[in-house]
């Protein structure tokens, strides 16, 4: 296999060897470009240039903004790598690939070694740049699958988790919010992301109610009992209840119906921007990236673990804690936390879990011993 390899890097599949350089949309999104476009054999007509401006359009919804994001830098990097290997990206080559895949992991230039998550994320970019091109990239070829087999082996290591916030912490956050309008609707952040598990962007993506937006991830139904989220989420569509907290100074509910009411929200984004002056809360929906940051700055604040360096405290805690608190604080039957998070398997649940009882169910005894 190593011979196959080392063969391949001398010519492209497509281009002489002294091509240096890749072709001009190697680089290019496929899902910005020309990769839906008419046949040649087909005239074009205002009807069916409308309608591939439509397919590009639901080309780049068929995955996260996030993803998409990650899977262009992806490509980006891949065909660059290429440029310098004198070889063409296109069309897919397994044996350059298992080449990229080790330099990611054994970097020969000095730059720090990718870790085995990453490169898996690497990996499925070019492999969905690919069929976006019209390719396909077998990831069981042996050049590809025996050399990522070897770098699990090798390299891997348990997943880092972010530190969960639990139920003190979370009372601790909130209590550094001033009541003004920024305060308000931070506090409605923190309280309805923990109480009902979500991510940041299934926070930021909600609206005040069905359809408001084209850029809706789902709304609210604010009931006497409670909220009812309705999440277009990763797993596909689900309804997640959050009920009515034991004191309004705590309840999740009553921190959006505040920031509501103040707002005067009743279409569209829930969580937007404020002004300068924190006055007046303005039309554009907030970005994920502000739960992240909300989070780690109200951690600062309310002095949890202070033990630590301020540095290492910020890299424990993420937008992803709020949701590790609820899995990890809940005291109830499992089924019910998984189903609240929408996960699929309870081994996924139990990943969030930073604190629980291990031990409840012992085989050990149970087996007699």
């Amino acid at each position: 296999m190593l011979s196959d390899m080392s063969k391949s890097t001398g010519k492209s599949r497509s281009e002489p060897a002294n091509v240096l350089l890749p072709k001009e949309d190697d680089e290019r999104d496929p899902t910005s470009g020309e990769a839906f476009t008419l046949p040649s054999s087909v005239a074009g007509s205002g009807t069916l240039d409308r309608l591939v401006e439509t397919a590009r359009d639901y080309a780049k919804a068929s995955t996260a903004e996030n993803t998409n994001k990650a899977y262009a830098a992806d490509w980006k990097h891949f065909a660059r790598w290429c440029r310098l290997k004198g070889t063409d990206p296109l069309p897919p080559s397994p044996e350059m690939i298992g080449l990229y895949l080790t330099d990611l992991a054994a970097p020969t230039n000095g730059h720090p070694a990718l870790s085995v998550s990453t490169i898996d994320r690497r990996l499925s970019g070019l492999t969905w740049h690919y069929a976006q091109r019209g390719f396909t990239l077998d990831r069981k070829n042996r050049h590809i699958a025996t050399v990522l087999a070897g770098i699990k082996r090798k390299h891997a290591r348990p997943p880092v988790q972010k530190e969960a916030v639990l139920r003190d912490d979370i009372l601790a956050m909130v209590s550094t919010l001033p009541y003004d309008l920024r305060g308000l609707r931070d506090r409605a952040i923190l309280l309805i992301g923990y109480a009902g598990g979500l991510r940041r962007s299934e926070i930021v993506s909600l609206d005040f109610g069905k359809d408001d937006t084209p850029d809706s991830g789902g709304w609210i139904e604010i009931l006497d009992d409670g909220a009812v989220l309705t999440l277009n989420a990763k797993t596909g569509w689900r309804e997640v209840e959050i009920g009515r907290g034991s004191s309004e100074q705590t309840c999740p509910v009553h921190a959006l119906e505040q920031w509501l009411q103040f707002a005067r929200i009743d279409f569209g984004p829930v969580f937007v921007r404020t002004s300068r002056d924190g006055k007046r809360a303005l039309d554009t929906r907030l970005s994920d990236k502000h739960v992240a940051r909300l989070v780690k700055s109200t951690v600062l604040k309310s002095g949890i673990r202070s033990d630590m360096p301020e540095k290492e405290r910020l890299a424990l805690f993420s937008g992803h804690s709020l949701r590790a608190g609820l899995a990890s604080s809940a005291e109830v039957d499992e089924r019910y936390v998984q189903k609240h998070l929408g996960h699929a398997s309870a081994e996924m649940t139990r990943r969030y879990q930073r604190r629980r009882d291990r031990f409840r169910l012992n085989l050990t005894k149970a087996a007699g011993l």
